[in-house]
């Protein structure tokens, strides 16, 4: 039988996140890491707090659909009342 390659291994365990911080040690230098991991802690920020614009202004959206959608039920239900007064 064929034996399968996962398409997706599993998330890296203990000795492989050792080498992974050696190798980003050797890249970046003992000395810019705490930089670049302030760095990537205010790109995260700002993600996040886009991301979270981005959902109110959606809810917002949401919820202004929904009056309008009850505002033209309200205007058809009005305009069917006043063609049926008109019809008597």
């Amino acid at each position: 039988m064929l034996d399968s390659i996962p398409l997706f291994p599993g998330l890296p365990g203990g000795p492989e996140l050792l080498i992974v911080l050696l190798i980003v040690v050797l890249l970046f230098g003992a000395n810019k890491l705490p930089q670049l991991a302030r760095s990537s802690g205010q790109a995260m920020g700002e993600f996040r707090r886009g991301r979270e614009e981005i959902e109110e202004e959606l809810k917002k959206g949401a919820e202004e659909g929904e009056s309008d959608d009850e505002e033209e039920d309200e205007t058809e239900a009005e305009a069917t009342e006043t063609e049926a007064e008109n019809k008597q």
